[in-house]
């Protein structure tokens, strides 16, 4: 046997599940009267609210981003041109939607004195009753009025997904229409056009004043490299300093001075090398090109001739021979001479030549050590020329800038174009009949949904099994119709405790055995509430009126003629509703009983229709005592229990009575009720919980008198089938 936990924090568990969607629409078609009657009333009163406003007319002008641009002037401007993008075309969308576009257009069509825009200027029936004036306005609160006014009646959109923009205005005259439309699209060119011509002008402005500051910054850097190379020596000529000049010259000299020094040391000590191998000098260079030495050698060769001769003609001390002889040694004598003045000649020179390099070499140092100085100095001056040079450029460039600017003044271009300009349209753009009906369909019918809805959620009683699951957390036990809605023609005259007897195969019997099945355990063979763990079955109810002594009658009839030993208690002392349904008027009864005044198997009755029997409730015996939770009772449920396979308990109602608590906790199982759509949620949860605190076995709750007709029955008993398709599975 399955228990359900009653607790307070199972109905919340249960009520944060998935919204029942077949719940709303089965409540929509139980409500199709309200429905109508919503999206009736709710329609007709929408349409003929549109179809009663007055005429309006839509006009519309287009326009579209310029994707290609004219170039007249090179350079690119001050104000960029729109990109062809998405985002630009919704955002110059906006800008056309902008109050400060549509205060412009008020401004420049005078639309303040339109009393069409002006509420202020229409007719005021108040102050005509009246024969007062109306109270004059603020002229600026007026023309923003206005300014609101005519914003809500433009409509701005993008054409797909194309650079085009499509700019309607809406008003009672297609001509007003159309020429408010064109104003727009003309004042938002005429705001691009004035917003680059004031960027060109603020631009040459800006950069007219700071070229002023650039050009005297260029000055001062200029002056300032100057005068640090007049106080440091840091002339240039030709791209060098004059320090650079001279030291590149005494380089030259140096290297001249060195390669004539080379050459003459070199003469020098060849000469010298000759004359110390034994040389004469002959072989010496520079006396072999000595005109001097050339002359003597002349004289010499011709006196050797003659000492020659004169040997031949004369003997060795000949006068004649003896002077030639004595020539010839002269001019030899004067050779050597000469040869060693020429040597002589290269040393002075080779000394020359050393001390010239000496002087060449020392210039040369004072010139290095001028530049090391020099170039001391250049570090500072490099940083100056550096910032001339960068205060050159950027006035440079703002001079470029300046030019580029100028020459695009007056040039400047919308970056949009009017594709095609509004006309008065001939047709009024609403009210349409078609969209009027179509809207007032769609409103009504939502209406009508709101209204079923709100109904649904307004209601507190149960509907379906699945509500008692979903609303308490409790689990559902099934659904028992009203028997009249259910009963064929002819059984409609029974009473339902005699239908189950009398129609054993109807409807109503079978649903009652449909919950007797669903009280059962799994694993009952043949009788299931026969079995030990629950012998002791106590019906019970919230309120009053939920069909509860009904229900306990029809089921124990419905046991008993099954062949099981069942006996109904009749448990509610104050109205004694099983007794008096079976028509009992016992001497002595369960009080008696209690009491100790009468054993329970002399009062028992036996109801002969079904052979069930029954603990009546004597009226004589009715006391205010709690008779219920004395040890007798305990006794006497422990006695029944062994002698009957089911004993049922019809209780007074949980919220009313403290009985059915009592009986409750002392009982296998208890069976609470609720009255279907009747029974508020909060009723059954508060009874739920009070027989959970009081130690009671709740099985589930069983909904009672259920409407089956026209409507689907979702419980454990019938399925999702309407009732008229099985009725005829019952009477065949």
């Amino acid at each position: 046997m399955t228990l359900t936990d009653p607790s307070p924090g199972a109905a919340v568990r249960a009520a944060a599940g998935d919204i029942d969607i077949a719940a709303w629409i089965e409540g929509l078609r139980r409500r199709a009267g309200l429905f109508v009657g919503a999206a009736g009333l709710v329609g007709l009163i929408v349409l003929v609210a549109l179809l009663a406003r007055p005429p309006v007319y839509t006009a519309a002008t287009h326009l579209q981003i310029n994707t290609r641009k004219a170039q007249v002037v090179a350079g690119p401007a001050v104000l960029s041109a729109l990109d062809a993008e998405a985002a630009i075309v919704d955002t110059e969308v906006e800008v056309l939607k902008s109050p400060q576009l549509a205060a412009a257009v008020v401004d420049d069509l005078g639309l303040v004195r339109d009393p069409a825009f002006n509420r202020s200027l229409r007719p005021d029936l108040l102050a005509r009753l009246t024969g007062r004036a109306p109270p004059a306005s603020d002229p600026a609160v007026e023309r923003q009025r206005v300014i609101e006014a005519v914003g809500r009646r433009l409509t701005v959109r993008r054409v797909g997904l194309t650079y085009s923009m499509a700019v309607g205005f809406t008003a009672d005259d297609p001509v007003k229409a159309a020429r408010i439309a064109n104003a727009f699209a003309d004042r938002y060119l005429r705001a691009q056009l004035t917003a680059k011509f004031d960027a060109n002008s603020q631009a040459n402005a800006f950069l007219g004043a700071r070229l002023e500051d650039l050009r005297r910054q260029v000055e001062a850097a200029d002056a300032a490299v100057s005068a640090y190379r007049i106080d440091h020596g840091l002339l240039s000529a030709q791209g060098a300093t004059l320090t650079e000049q001279e030291i590149s010259v005494y380089n030259q000299q140096l290297a001249a001075a060195r390669a004539l020094q080379a050459e003459q040391d070199a003469r020098l000590r060849t000469a010298r090398a000759q004359m110390a191998a034994g040389s004469n000098g002959d072989d010496v260079g520079e006396a072999l090109n000595s005109p001097v030495v050339q002359n003597l050698r002349g004289q010499r060769a011709a006196i050797s001739t003659r000492v020659a001769d004169l040997s031949v003609r004369y003997g060795p001390l000949h006068p004649d021979l003896a002077r030639a002889r004595s020539e010839l040694s002269d001019i030899d004598a004067q050779i050597q001479a000469e040869i060693r003045r020429v040597v002589s000649n290269l040393d002075a020179q080779a000394q020359v030549a050393r001390q010239r390099t000496a002087s060449v070499q020392s210039s040369l140092d004072v010139a290095r050590g001028s530049l090391a100085d020099n170039n001391a100095a250049s570090i500072r001056l490099r940083e100056l020329e550096g910032e001339a040079e960068a205060a050159r450029a950027i006035y440079r460039a703002f001079l470029d800038r300046y030019r580029e600017t100028d020459a695009q003044t007056g040039v400047e271009q919308a970056d949009a174009r009017i594709v095609s300009r509004a006309t008065p349209p001939t047709a009024p753009s609403a009210p349409k009949p078609a969209i009027s009906l179509a809207l007032a369909v769609v409103l009504g019918l939502g209406a009508g949904v709101g209204a079923v809805l709100a109904a649904n959620a307004l209601q507190q009683g149960l509907s379906t099994p699945e509500d008692v699951e979903r609303r308490l957390g409790l689990d559902p036990l099934g659904a028992l119709p009203l028997a009249d809605t259910v009963a064929a023609p002819d059984e409609r005259d029974l009473h339902p405790i005699d239908l189950v007897v009398q129609r054993p195969t109807s409807v109503f019997a079978e649903a009652m055995r449909g919950l007797r099945a669903g009280l059962s355990p799994p694993a009952a063979p043949v009788i299931p509430l026969a079995a030990p763990s629950a012998r002791i079955v106590a019906v019970v109810s919230a309120l009053p009126g939920e069909g509860k002594t009904t229900t306990a009658l029809c089921l124990a009839r419905v046991a008993a003629r099954s062949g099981a030993r069942v006996l109904l208690i009749d448990g509610d002392p104050r109205r004694r509703g099983a007794t008096r349904m079976l028509g009992l008027d016992p001497d002595a009864g369960l009080a008696e009983v209690l009491h100790g005044a009468a054993a329970w198997r002399t009062v028992l009755a036996t109801d002969p229709a079904s052979g069930m029997q029954v603990l009546p409730l004597a009226a004589s015996g009715l006391s205010a005592d709690d008779a219920f939770a004395a040890p007798p009772m305990d006794a006497l449920l422990a006695e029944l229990r062994q002698a009957f396979d089911l004993v049922l308990i019809d209780t007074a109602p949980v919220l009313v009575m403290a009985d059915a608590r009592v009986l409750s906790a002392r009982a296998d199982a208890v069976l609470l009720l609720a009255r279907w759509r009747r029974t508020p949620a909060r009723a059954v949860s508060a009874a739920a919980r009070i027989l959970h605190a009081s130690g009671a076995r709740l099985l589930g709750v069983c909904l009672t008198q259920v409407d089956a007709r026209g409507r689907s029955l979702h419980g454990h008993s019938y399925g999702a089938y309407p009732h008229e398709a099985y009725r005829k599975y019952y009477a065949a």
